[in-house]
């Protein structure tokens, strides 16, 4: 894209992302809905290629995000590169530093059943409390965002869990930065049990949109032949915590090279509603678009991407891929779209109740614009929960991951829950988890605090089994293979 069209903000976060080679370009072309997707790749000069994509209400917006994300994934896994590690056990650092200067494994939120004791080793590296300013040791696999951050030989018995991307955030400031993160973890933590293969199916009646970027794409969409359905996950902490799915009308003649746009879905959090459901909508536009060009045919990526990309691509080896999620996304790409549709039909398209848009929580209009208000609202709604931050970045490019023990994501993937998720389920009658003995052989013990146990009222359990089973064939809703990763793979290209 010309130099004429570049935001402060990208300059900002091109300029953090050097040294390296960076490529955006518009991907929209792959779908039909004709509003901006772009995707950008940062490519270091160890060969380390990193991706991501961007969307909003015009595409300087789309590129601003996709160069933000960029950002996130490039200067953290740098952060981390350079970050002297601590091999010790939890028992034996809270001995040394007391308990308030170390991050609780099990308060981070561990998988059911996972072999953890304080005494078992792991790896810690330093983050920082926010309200204090203290220096906090926390555990690395939950500082990096994926399995690439963490180079050389783990600690003895593994890593204690997979390292996700909740918790990063990218901004032009601190405060930017640090509440897209936080509202990820909210969002994320609200709809944990509550949606996709548990979705609940709680439609939400657009009945007094009020936000004009809202009401166009609603208005694009609808002419494109795309039925939008908003639901809603929670409104945990008086937040706006919803997600948007849809399904096509009229699919038009790409009906089999596009079917995985029907499996596209947008999630936000926020306070003020309007805000939330502007940013679900556009992010569930972008995944139309991304899902068709990450996993579809290479066919269909070289229609749009420019000369030379798919060269750079395929030049680089293709990372060890989850096996399930790998599995998962090639038995998708087989599908048409009746019968992704049909897959779709009893959990993720399902409407079982209503609730007016016009109901859900909200804040004045435009008082929280400001990052630094935001921020502080944020920081206020979470006041009972430690935050720490890993920081990267400087003036004008901040990347941070943000840990907050307690909050919860990848229950159903990677059966990671705690007190949180043990209550939610129990109170929502779902039988994969409970207090008390295990009852059968799928269950697995949470791994609680004794503050937590105390406070459910025993031990508790998790049927990772029954969990497996939930999801089924839904798995590439929670997880999916790297960009390409499917057409390479099928091709044998994977080196």
């Amino acid at each position: 894209m010309s130099a004429v069209e570049e935001h402060p903000a990208v300059r900002a976060y091109r300029e953090a992302l050097a040294p390296g080679e960076q490529q955006d370009f518009d991907i929209s072309a792959v779908d039909r809905t004709g509003l901006p997707v772009v995707s950008a790749d940062h490519l270091d000069a160890a060969g380390v290629r990193k991706s991501a994509c961007g969307y909003g209400a015009d595409l300087a917006q789309a590129r601003t995000g996709a160069y933000g994300e960029l950002t996130e994934e490039v200067l953290l896994a740098r952060h981390l590169a350079r970050t002297g590690r601590r091999r010790a056990s939890y028992a034996e650092l809270v001995r040394e530093r007391g308990r308030d200067r170390v991050a609780d494994p099990v308060g981070l939120v561990l998988p059911a059943g996972a072999d953890y004791t304080p005494e078992r080793p792991l790896e810690w590296v330093p983050a920082r409390r926010h309200r204090t300013g203290e220096e906090v040791l926390v555990p690395v696999e939950f500082a990096a965002s994926c399995g690439s951050d963490l180079p050389g030989r783990p600690p003895p018995g593994g890593l204690l869990t997979t390292p996700v991307t909740n918790g990063l955030g990218a901004g032009d400031s601190l405060e930017r930065a640090l509440s897209h993160a936080l509202l990820e973890i909210l969002q994320r933590d609200g709809n944990a049990t509550a949606h996709r293969a548990m979705d609940e199916g709680v439609v939400i009646d657009l009945d007094e949109v009020r936000d004009p970027v809202t009401r166009r794409v609603l208005d694009r969409l609808r002419e494109a032949g795309v039925e939008v359905l908003p639901k809603l996950a929670s409104t945990q902490f008086g937040l706006a915590d919803v997600h948007v799915v849809g399904a096509d009308t009229a699919p038009g003649k790409r009906e089999d090279a596009t079917a995985l746009a029907l499996t596209a879905c947008g999630e936000a959090a926020h306070p003020d509603r309007e805000v939330a459901l502007r940013k679900a909508l556009t992010e569930y536009v972008s995944s139309r678009a991304r899902k068709v060009f990450f996993h579809g045919p290479l066919e269909t990526v070289a229609r749009v991407a420019p000369p030379g990309y798919l060269e750079r691509e395929l030049s680089s080896p293709l990372a060890a891929q989850e096996p399930r999620a790998l599995s998962a996304m090639t038995a998708w790409a087989a599908l048409d779209a009746p019968r992704l549709r049909e897959l779709l039909e009893p959990t993720v398209l399902s409407r079982r109740s209503g609730v007016p848009f016009s109901s859900l929580p909200t804040v004045p209009p435009g008082s929280l614009d400001d990052p630094a208000a935001l921020l502080e609202d944020l920081l206020r709604r979470l006041e009972d929960f430690d935050v720490l931050v890993i920081e990267a970045g400087g003036p004008g490019a901040y990347a941070v991951k943000v840990l907050v023990p307690g909050m919860e994501v990848e229950t159903m993937s990677y059966a990671r829950i705690g007190e949180r998720g043990v209550r939610r389920l129990t109170e929502h009658g779902r039988p994969l988890a409970g207090v008390g003995p295990l009852p059968r052989p799928g269950a697995r013990p949470v791994h609680l605090t004794p503050e937590a146990r105390e406070r459910l009222g025993g031990p508790a359990w998790f049927d990772i089994d029954a969990a497996r089973e939930t999801v089924g064939a839904l798995y590439p809703l929670y997880r999916e293979p790297d960009r390409h990763a499917l057409a390479r793979t099928a091709a044998g290209a994977a080196r």
